[in-house]
């Protein structure tokens, strides 16, 4: 069923689709029949990757990257809530959702990852029955079909099945594999993860060939050569192919400069950042403003999320930051703790907040951080709340740019494989480069063994990479249990997700699969799910 609607959506384009989705309005007669409609098919692939329609059915709190990004690093506590707020991700982060095969969450992570699918094998297989001529241009459109195919697939087995390092995925069940378009839709039986994985691996190959001959991407909220390479090193990487993992990083982050300080410190609110390899052109008309990425994390939005639950670092690593390194500056360790209702119950005034001695001093504080970063009065602050996503105009319910992929990111890759790959003073060379950059007085040779280069490394990736979505597959790889005491996480808010055994004996890690998919797929039953 979740597969039939797809393809309707996208290959039929009913009455009802086109009226609410004008950025895929193609007609039942002429979609996908040419190089310029095929296209426009992709248009509307790129905005769902950050618009907030929930397609047809569900939250569109849950719609598009603005929701997954941030929630694979609350889950873990990378990302901490600091107070209850107005609900959101509290059940995500209390592991209530992914483990609830009736949830939102588990429903439209699985839902719309097979909606990119199906308009993808509808692209793929329609260039293939038409015979077109394969032209710069469709060369572009394939290469980014093939593309999305193989990211859909990636996000599905990373989430719903077992990590591909820490358990046997010849035999581990997957998801279920798709790349017809014709009838009956009656989708398919769960794959083996090691079936998946070969798909994806050919699909992002095949990407990669096609974009060697391909027309330039129009701008970075399309898919490229460079973001290709990339999802080749996240695949790579996630099953412990190190030198292709480290290959295709370096590949990837080409021509891709790192961030300066000022760069780095401006907020991270838009795809010019020379970074940013792929990332969403937010158009504001295709945004609800309050489900917006940066409403859900960002301490200047003049919404609810923000206002009354700033977002927190995990201080036992902030606290690690060497004062040389500007990345300290992505979090604020002294804000006086203004909201009466914070989870750790020391706030609302200096007689509850231990870090000011006068409510003079502790009102001064909360209104010099105001005027600084241009939040609104009604804002509360808090102790070691982050401010790396900064809105381009504090204060307002604008919505800003959402970044997927960083040539930072890369970089981390890469030194990751390599220390894998005992090849530890290509990493630690690597990792100067990258270090040196971030903080003057960076020095990677005093990491001498290859256990302190691992270290430093997901040291590096929690404070480069900090709420961008990342956290959860670390773990996965590096089978690293939670455990958020000393944190600044409230046992009393995260509940389940204070502590959690680390993924290769804990089956919590592994997603629900959608109730409705096992009612609806006569292939899979109640004795498939996870």
């Amino acid at each position: 069923m979740v597969l039939l609607i797809s393809i309707l959506t996208v290959a039929a384009c009913s009455k009802e689709f086109l009226d609410t989705k004008p950025t895929d309005s193609i007609s039942s007669a002429d979609a996908l029949a040419s190089a310029s409609n095929l296209n426009l098919v992709l248009n509307g692939l790129h905005r769902q990757m950050y618009a907030q329609s929930p397609l047809t059915g569900g939250s569109s709190s849950r719609a598009g990257e603005h929701y997954w990004i941030p929630l694979d690093d609350v889950i873990t506590g990378a990302l901490i809530h600091s107070a209850r707020a107005n609900g959101w991700m509290r059940s995500d982060l209390q592991w209530l959702n992914h483990t609830d095969a009736n949830s939102l969450t588990v429903d439209q992570l699985w839902y719309q990852r097979y909606h990119f699918i199906a308009s993808s094998n509808a692209i793929i297989n329609q260039v293939e029955e038409l015979g077109l001529a394969i032209s710069p241009e469709i060369s572009n459109v394939l290469g980014q079909a093939y593309a999305y195919r193989a990211w859909a697939y990636h996000k599905l087995i990373t989430h719903y099945a077992k990590g591909y390092i820490i358990g046997n995925p010849s035999t581990d069940p997957g998801v279920p594999l798709l790349t017809s378009t014709e009838a009956p839709y009656t989708s398919a039986p769960r794959s083996t993860v090691e079936e998946i994985y070969n798909q994806i691996e050919a699909d992002i190959n095949q990407a990669i060939s096609f974009f060697q001959n391909a027309s330039a991407p129009d701008n970075k909220s399309h898919l490229s050569i460079n973001a290709a390479y990339g999802i080749k090193s996240r695949v790579a990487l996630s099953k412990g192919d190190w030198s292709t993992a480290a290959s295709a990083a370096a590949l990837a982050r080409d021509g891709f400069n790192l961030l300066n300080e000022s760069q780095w410190l401006s907020g991270f609110n838009t795809t010019d950042l020379p970074e940013v390899i792929w990332g969403g052109r937010v158009i504001d008309t295709e945004t609800t403003y309050y489900r917006s990425y940066f409403y859900l994390i960002c301490p200047t939005f003049n919404g609810s999320q923000n206002r009354g639950n700033p977002k927190l670092v995990n201080k036992l690593i902030y606290n690690q930051i060497p004062a040389t390194d500007f990345r300290r500056h992505m979090a604020l360790p002294d804000a006086p703790n203004t909201n009466s209702s914070a989870s750790n119950d020391t706030g609302g005034s200096a007689a509850s907040d231990p870090n000011y001695d006068s409510q003079e001093e502790f009102t001064a504080a909360k209104a010099a951080i105001i005027a600084q970063y241009g939040m609104t009065s009604r804002h509360n602050t808090h102790p070691y709340m982050h401010v790396k996503f900064l809105q381009a105009n504090p204060g307002t319910i604008d919505p800003d740019d959402v970044i997927y992929m960083r040539s930072s990111e890369m970089y981390l890759n890469e030194i990751e494989a390599k220390i894998m790959l005992n090849d530890l003073g290509g990493a630690r060379t690597l990792l100067q480069q990258f270090g040196e950059s971030r903080d003057t007085a960076y020095n990677a040779a005093s990491f001498t063994t290859k256990e302190q280069l691992l270290e430093q490394l997901k040291f590096q990736r929690y404070v480069e990479l900090f709420g961008e979505g990342f956290s959860y597959t670390d773990h996965i790889r590096w089978d690293q249990a939670i455990d958020l005491t000393g944190t600044g996480a409230s046992l009393v808010l995260y509940q389940d997700g204070f502590t959690q055994a680390k993924p290769s004996v804990n089956e919590d890690w592994i997603w629900k699969i959608p109730q409705a998919e096992i009612d609806a797929n006569p292939n899979i039953n109640e004795a498939d799910q996870n």
